[in-house]
């Protein structure tokens, strides 16, 4: 499970990397080569050379004259002189080279909210793209508006192109629909619901062996905070509300869900470990076919499919079914991960024609080359389909051209081109229904220099507090205590307040 939260780091934290994305896995294929009308307009003036710095995740760094690189310059106008960086020290390099002035013309910054990337961008290191964004279609549309307002700066500006990622059908509860079937349950669309599909699975022998070896829900001290944002309807730890920011710890629903994880906890319905249990072996769980429910993407059905297959012969892939929404209430993904920086020592022209050279190879035709790579070389049509040569893809680096541009599939958090039709469709149209009640985390990217300072050291505070009481080596009546500290509590005020002032400067209000 992987859960993109504010990242208010230095810039020495940037090392942390993104994995490389294969295909799309929309299941459209596209045409192998652009289109004639785009390469005709752009024979009118010659190819704009573009400066790049970005990470690679291949054993080796993609070489200037490989042929899947040329054929998107030739499809975008462009020469582009990439320097790949190591993942491993990527960090290291972006902090030097942020730090010299002497900027590519574009680069990749995973973290735009470090604190030296943050005055970096508001000092004007990097052109402010908003305004030009909406002549490019396919960068204002094909990245999701959520990605656009949560990579705003402290100015409410955007220095940053979002490289995209589906925003819907983020992690949240997975059920074993075979379970709820044999058990003569629906499922769960409320916390009642919840609770009572999760004592179920633990007390009525879901698996058939005769013993009370399972549990409700498989989870950590982490995957437990999605009982927490359904009882409060907040993805984050922050709610925006009648013109103010608080924090969710202050909200008579979260100590509602407090007391359902005391409960559920005293009834075996979670682990009795789950304060010690890495995500592992949270997983592990599930596949083991010991729980009934876990938190995660439909999209990753592959990985816990096989194993179940083997303990239980009968489970089927339309097992492993996505929960809708509980209590109207849904996680909704950032949609983006990882973001582009344009130097402002480039001119408004050439800042022009660098925008212009991501939206065209945003089309179908030329992102194609990303994900197959060129035809008799690194896939071969057969039956009208593209066979892939996985391992001359790997030899040429590929896949590592998604670090700079990559179009997401909206689906591809929930569905997969392997997966069988109709599961495919089922999850789609559960994906669909969510988007009804999806909420964001709108803390994301806000700046607040007394959260930076004191923030983590108080959720620290909380967790543990809130772990020992569910725990039960704290009472109830020690949360209760604690709210009441926090709301005279300088620090929790004043980030408080930051957070609207930011939140505010960001939504224009």
């Amino acid at each position: 499970m992987k859960h993109v939260k504010t990242s208010l780091c230095l810039v020495v934290a940037l090392s942390t990397v993104l994995a490389a994305c294969g295909g799309s896995g929309s299941g459209t294929e596209p045409a192998a080569s652009p289109g004639t009308a785009t390469q005709a307009a752009q024979k009118t003036e010659a190819p704009v050379e573009i400066s790049v710095m970005v990470h690679f995740f291949s054993q080796q760094p993609m070489a200037a004259d490989n042929p899947v690189k040329q054929a998107i310059e030739k499809a975008t106008n462009s020469k582009l002189n990439i320097q790949w960086v190591s993942s491993n020290n990527y960090g290291d390099k972006l902090n030097v080279t942020l730090a010299s002035g002497d900027i590519p013309d574009l680069t990749f910054i995973n973290d735009p909210f470090a604190s030296v990337v943050r005055n970096m961008a508001t000092q004007g290191a990097f052109w402010e793209i908003g305004p030009y964004i909406k002549d490019y279609p396919n960068l204002s549309k094909g990245i999701p508006e959520t990605a656009w307002d949560l990579t705003k700066m402290q100015d409410g500006k955007n220095y940053f192109i979002p490289r995209p990622r589906p925003s819907e059908a983020d992690s949240f509860f997975i059920v074993r629909k075979d379970w709820l079937d044999k058990l003569g349950l629906k499922v769960p669309s409320t916390t009642d619901e919840l609770y009572q599909v999760m004592k179920a699975f633990a007390e009525k022998d879901p698996d058939g062996n005769g013993k009370a070896d399972t549990v409700g829900l498989t989870a950590n001290t982490d995957s437990l905070n999605y009982v927490d944002t359904a009882f409060t309807g907040v993805n984050g730890k922050y709610k925006w509300a009648n013109e103010q920011i608080t924090h969710v710890a202050m909200l008579p629903e979260y100590r509602q869900s407090l007391e359902f994880l005391v409960k559920a906890y005293k009834e075996k319905l979670i682990p009795a470990d789950f304060a010690s249990m890495k995500l592992t072996q949270v997983n592990e769980l599930f596949q083991s076919g010991k729980a009934g429910m876990l938190v995660e993407k439909a999209g990753t059905m592959a990985t816990y499919y096989d194993k179940l297959k083997i303990i239980d012969p009968n489970f089927k892939q339309g097992d492993f079914y996505p929960v809708t929404s509980i209590n109207g209430y849904n996680p909704k993904g950032p949609g983006f991960s990882g973001t582009l920086a344009i130097s402002k020592k480039v001119s408004e022209d050439k800042l022009k024609r660098i925008l212009k050279v991501l939206d065209t190879w945003m089309n179908p035709e030329v992102f194609a080359y990303n994900t197959y790579g060129i035809e008799g070389v690194h896939h071969t049509v057969k039956d009208g389909q593209k066979v892939l040569d996985t391992e001359k893809l790997q030899a040429d680096s590929v896949a590592d051209l998604n670090q700079i541009l990559y179009v997401a599939d909206p689906y591809a958090s929930s569905t997969k081109v392997s997966f069988p039709k109709e599961v495919n469709e089922v999850y789609a149209k559960i994906q669909d229904e969510r988007v009804k009640t999806s909420v964001a985390d709108i803390s994301i990217g806000l700046y607040s220099p007394t959260l930076i300072k004191a923030g983590a050291e108080q959720e620290k505070k909380i967790a543990d507090l809130r772990t020992k009481i569910i725990l039960g080596t704290e009472p109830i009546t020690a949360w209760d205590d604690y709210v009441t500290k926090l709301k005279g509590d300088a620090d929790l005020q004043k980030i408080c307040q930051e957070l609207t002032e930011a939140y505010k400067k960001r939504m224009g209000k």
